[in-house]
């Protein structure tokens, strides 16, 4: 394989405590050098990187490629060219498909899908319970074997606590996280956003925050009683995050995440985007989100991950109450994080975006380290206009479409393979 230098960028991989300029040599897939003013020989390919960061490769460790049972709303080859577009060398899929992700077979099938779009690598995650209708557990230690790096109903809760708890015991020996999604279906109802004075300037069915509260208390409470490892999926409250803080302070093996979305948008803006905002868990009070950016500071939340949730424009078309949740996030996340936190240092913002998603899940990659896999991000501060339309993705919706955001990646390697560069995503490159 020919090398490749990644050349004058200036590397930030906080797996090394390294934040200078330096330049990056690949070959056969992995990074050999990281020095000042490596010289290139007559057959190497060089990316120049002069004014922009490279960074060890982005890891969204929640996503939906929709891949097997709706591939009109995404495809797996679809989804991983709209994750290299975004940076994202790496995507962890949810198993909310049809069917659900709850059998070796069911793995081996992404995993096949994700060799054959030749992008970003895909690591599956199986469910929690068969189909995910929370009662019959699943085969945790052949998901695993077959690839699986979690275990999560997301999409919904395992509504029945005896179920999740009788889960977490069983699955207490693998070596992987549950992944939950707080929500109490009872409490949410027929809700189309966040329960306040917004939706009742609107009239519109509100979901409270205690239905995401109680959730991730029980969950916290099991994860403490089991020891089994939790993450707690898209926080989107005040009360969450105290939550979280507590069962860290009790010794429970817990993580959490958190979208763009609810760092930056908030229900009073809700009426502007309507069905374009309408997502699970809703976009909460602007306290919130200032908690949830607190909480980015101080170090309580582990991971950025989008949340992508792709659907048929035709489909989020449809009157609010029957609009699908959720929307694409996976072109728009890297320069929606940027505007939330401008004053982020980059290391924490690689942080939660390449190492610390890696290291929950045990991935390989969120390092630039001599002997990693040459998975890296380069991306820049160069502001840049959505437009959904261009989306590589099957689903243009999202409530960023015209917005100006800050950041953008611009080149995009997997595995010493330049699969993006100016936005041009090419799988043969």
């Amino acid at each position: 394989m020919t090398a490749l230098l990644v050349r004058g960028g200036r590397v930030v991989d906080p797996t090394q405590e390294l934040d200078a300029n330096r330049d990056l040599l690949i070959r056969d897939g992995r990074i050999v050098q990281i020095a000042e003013g490596i010289a290139a020989e007559g057959d190497w390919d060089v990316l120049e990187a002069g004014g922009a960061i490279v960074a060890p490769g982005f890891i969204d460790m929640h996503v939906h490629l929709r891949e097997p049972g709706a591939a009109h709303k995404e495809t797996i080859a679809t989804g991983t060219a709209a994750a290299v577009a975004g940076g994202f060398t790496a995507v962890a899929c949810m198993p909310n498909t049809e069917p659900a992700l709850d059998s070796p077979a069911l793995i081996a099938e992404v995993l096949r899908l994700a060799r054959a779009a030749n992008l970003a690598r895909v690591y599956p995650g199986a469910a929690i319970t068969r189909g995910r209708a929370g009662a019959e557990l699943a085969p945790y230690w052949r998901l695993y074997d077959a690839g699986a790096i979690a275990f999560s109903d997301d999409g919904g809760t395992v509504k029945s606590a005896r179920v999740l708890r009788q889960a977490a015991i069983y699955a207490r020996d693998v070596p992987v996280p549950f992944i939950s999604h707080c929500e109490d279906d009872d409490l949410k109802g027929d809700a189309v956003m966040n329960e306040g004075a917004r939706s009742m300037q609107l009239g519109l069915a509100g979901s409270p925050g205690l239905a995401e509260d109680v959730i991730v208390a029980r969950d916290l409470l099991i994860a403490l009683e089991t020891a089994k490892r939790f993450h707690i999926a898209h926080v989107s409250t005040a009360e969450s995050v105290e939550l979280i803080r507590y069962a860290r302070g009790r010794g429970a093996a817990v993580t959490c995440e958190v979208t763009p979305h609810h760092l930056i948008l908030h229900d009073d803006a809700f009426e502007r985007f309507r069905a374009d905002a309408k997502v699970n868990p809703p976009l909460r009070a602007e306290s919130d989100a200032a908690a949830l950016r607190k909480a980015v500071r101080d170090g309580t939340i582990d991971v950025f991950a989008t949340d992508h949730a792709p659907h048929a424009r035709e489909e989020k078309e449809q009157l609010l109450g029957d609009a699908p949740v959720g929307f694409s996030g996976l072109e728009t996340a890297l320069g929606a994080y940027a505007l939330a936190i401008p004053d982020l240092p980059l290391g924490r913002f690689v942080e939660l975006l390449s190492s610390n998603p890696a290291a929950i899940l045990d991935l390989p990659g969120g390092t630039l380290a001599v002997g990693a896999a040459a998975d890296i991000t380069v991306f820049a501060d160069r502001p840049w206009t959505v437009d959904s339309a261009k989306f590589y993705s099957l689903g243009k919706n999202t409530p960023f479409d015209g917005m100006e955001l800050p950041r953008k990646a611009v080149a995009t390697i997997v595995g010493g393979r330049i699969v993006m560069r100016d936005g041009v995503v090419n799988a043969r490159s």
